[in-house]
């Protein structure tokens, strides 16, 4: 972890250090210049809007896709449209539903087992059947924990996908800051 530390510092400290001669070149020499450079760059970007100013409005509410969400398990994902995820969740949650009943009904079984076992002469009863007993509790209270987890990451799922419901992944997307991809990534080292 440190070695990954020193190589990020090191390849950091690099390229800033290849930044800086590439100011001192380009405005002249001396600390004095290359801050007056600077200053002056962040004073025109600052007044320069590229810009239109249009208020963006969300088209899906995350509070609405997480009440949805928490009515019915998957109505969330249906108001934000992610039909895919849907028998997702119904799957997890019909599958540890299914565990919580089978394991709820060996759970009385053996509580009974165990229960008829307990006679006069021997009070502690068949260890087996108190052992199973205890494991099917143990395994029907895992599967309400995974059924509740589920339900809480459908809710979030939920929440999440209404506050992306807008975001734009088209190719059209351009970032302003690289507009010109042959001068992405420029690095000098000096030895």
């Amino acid at each position: 972890m440190q070695d990954a530390f020193f190589i990020c510092a090191l390849l950091c400290s690099m390229l800033f250090q290849s930044s800086l001669r590439a100011q001192d070149t380009t405005a002249g020499t001396g600390a004095f210049r290359n801050m007056k450079t600077v200053g002056s760059l962040l004073d025109d970007s600052l007044k320069r809007k590229d810009t239109i100013d249009v208020p963006f409005v969300m088209t899906r509410s995350p509070l609405k896709a997480v009440l949805f969400s928490a009515a019915l398990p998957g109505l969330g994902q249906v108001y934000n449209r992610s039909y895919w995820k849907i028998p997702v969740i119904w799957a997890f949650g019909g599958y540890f539903i299914y565990e919580i009943v089978n394991n709820n009904n060996k759970y009385l079984d053996y509580k009974d087992a165990y229960l008829r076992s307990q006679t006069p002469s021997n009070p502690s009863g068949d260890q087996r059947m108190k052992t199973l007993r205890d494991f099917y509790r143990d395994q029907r209270d895992q599967f309400y924990l995974y059924s509740a987890l589920v339900y809480l990451i459908n809710i979030f799922d939920a929440y999440v996908d209404a506050h992306l419901f807008d975001f734009d992944v088209s190719d059209r997307m351009r970032v302003g800051m690289f507009r010109d991809t042959k001068k992405l990534i420029n690095l000098k080292l000096n030895f």
